[in-house]
This record gives structure tokens, sequence and C-alpha cells, in this order.
């Protein structure tokens, strides 16, 4: 993100980044990152629960998430769901936070933890980062509240990862596949 002017609104979001698959469920089925994704047995759970997610959208609707199933460099002991949601998209319009929420909850798709709304001002990310664990935590992601068209996504949304991300010098899908763990397990 080369400006945050687009971000200088009076309603901006701020999730926890979670350390997974970006993934998106369509009326067609799911793909993680692009369309060409190719199996992996890890995906398996995602296959299932997008079935009952994928019925319920319309052709021109998209969920967009992060797929937690498989253990990357962050590992979760506590999730609420291995899909956690963050974006709803009509078209080319990425909903609003308000309307992304709602759509969610009558899905049943639980959204990624939310750590901040309210107005953006100069010392915001300074205040997230020192909130953070930072061995257990990726980032944070920002967006404003409202919609957006998605060629504007560069100005309206925008990701902190932490330093030196990356553990491993093996890529997650070629290592031995470890799950994260659901709260109650």
């Amino acid at each position: 993100m080369s400006s945050l002017d687009g971000l200088m609104v009076e309603d901006v979001v701020i999730t926890e980044k979670m350390d997974g698959e970006n993934t998106t469920i369509h009326r067609e089925g799911t793909h993680a990152r692009s369309p060409d994704s190719r199996y992996h047995p890890s995906r398996d759970w995602l296959k299932a629960y997008a079935a009952g997610v994928s019925i319920r959208l319309s052709q021109d609707e998209r969920v967009v998430g992060e797929y937690l199933y498989a253990r990357h460099s962050v590992s979760y002991e506590n999730l609420q769901s291995y899909f956690l949601g963050f974006a709803w998209i009509i078209g080319d319009e990425v909903q609003s936070w308000d309307s992304s929420m709602s759509c969610f909850e009558e899905l049943g798709i639980k959204p990624v933890p939310l750590l901040y709304r309210g107005e953006f001002k100069p010392e915001l990310f300074d205040e997230i980062i020192a909130s953070l664990d930072m061995m257990k935590h990726e980032g944070f992601v920002v967006r404003t509240a409202d919609a957006f068209k998605e060629p504007d996504m560069s100005a309206k949304m925008g990701k902190y990862v932490r330093a030196d991300h990356v553990q491993s010098e093996t890529h997650w899908m070629r290592s031995k596949l470890i799950p994260n763990r659901l709260a109650g397990e």
C-alpha cells in the first residue's frame, strides 16, 4: 500500500491477519487464491464446508476468508472454525463491513477476529502492533468499513505482516500436514 489516504476515514475496521490460505467460496464451489488451485488433502474439510455455503450464494456473490485447517507458521489452538470470513463481494463491489457481518451470520460463517473499529488516527497502527503478541499473530488487516469497488482495493484495504513471518524453508504444502485446533477440541 503506497498511501494511507484511502484509509483516513471516520470508520475503519482492523482485523487479525490470520496465517492461512486466502480462500473464496462462490456458487460453483471454492478455490484458494486462484481458481486453478490444485488438490491438497488439507482442503478436504473446506470442500465439504463450502458445499453448504455455495448453494446459498447467487452467481455474482463470493465470500472470501482465511482457511486455517493446515498449520503454516502460526499455530492456532482455539479457532471458532477452520474458515473465518473477512469479505462478502457482489459483482465487483466489496460489501460494507456491517453488510458482510450480516451475510456471515445468515450463512453461519464466523468472521476473523476484530481488533479495532473506529476513526483512523495517525498512531493507530503503532497501537495495534503494540497490542499483538508477534509470536502468536501474523499481523493485521485494515479496511474502510464502507463498501468499495474491487479495483479500489489497494487504496481501501491494506495489511501489516510481522517481520520475518515465514519461519520455515519448506512451504507448508510440502510439509507434514499438521491441523490447527478448533475451540473445545
